[in-house]
């Protein structure tokens, strides 16, 4: 194994840092989780949470039945270095974490981004196309979910009836970008194949070409169905 080991905070701790690194998104851009084994909780990253400075106190679980605070064993969800320290609270778009969980428990990391370049296309109102191969195999297919208030019901109850049917890749209209994996791993590697074809699909626009943008070949693609990611 050559991804970060251990702690799954750990693991999205990494993803944080990478993806602004990259330049995918720029200070607290989105939110991270992932399902905790043997439980029923997920860790999730605190309200406005940078995701470049992110540590194991910058994460709190709550049970993915109904969001509400929990322990990890035999340690407090709350608790940091310090016992006073105040209640951590999960970011504004818990909900949207929740109900992915519940509509795929195959599901057990997502990463919820502000990607610019996706979020130019949709804008733009073009949809972001799967030419690579590495594309297809990370992506398989894109949706994208129509506007609605971030942090809302009605976005996580829309975006996980667009995810049950297998879609590991959305884009949140005027919003950002939800990728879904059986990993922190997997969900990362989403994240950034995701952002890679939006950056392909806007040179294509910038070119004046996107119309001769050919998708990926069917023989490969067709391939996949028989492919374990």
């Amino acid at each position: 194994m050559n991804y970060v080991p251990g702690d799954l905070r750990d693991q999205l701790a990494h993803v944080g840092y990478d993806v602004v690194q990259a330049g995918l998104v720029c200070g607290s851009g989105g939110n991270l989780s992932a399902r905790i084994p043997d439980e029923d909780a997920i860790w999730v990253t605190a309200a406005g949470s940078w995701l470049d400075r992110l540590s194991r106190t910058t994460f709190t679980a709550v049970r993915a039945s109904d969001g509400a605070p929990t322990t990890v064993g035999n340690v407090p969800a709350q608790q940091t270095a310090q016992q006073t320290a105040p209640r951590i609270e999960p970011t504004s778009e818990l909900a949207l974490h929740l109900a992915l969980y519940r509509a795929r428990p195959d599901v057990n990391a997502i990463v919820h981004l502000h990607p610019q370049t996706a979020l130019l296309l949709d804008a733009l109102g073009e949809h972001i196309r799967i030419v690579t191969t590495d594309h297809a195999f990370y992506l398989r297919r894109v949706s994208t979910v129509p506007f609605r208030l971030p942090g809302s019901i009605e976005l996580a109850s829309l975006a996980a009836a667009m995810a049950a049917d297998g879609t590991d890749c959305l884009v949140l209209s005027h919003h950002g970008s939800v990728v879904l994996g059986d990993s922190v791993e997997m969900a990362h590697k989403r994240a950034r194949n995701l952002e890679e074809a939006a950056q392909l699909t806007y040179r294509a626009v910038q070119a004046g070409r996107l119309e001769n943008l050919r998708d990926c070949p069917d023989e490969f693609v067709n391939r996949l169905d028989r492919v374990t990611v």
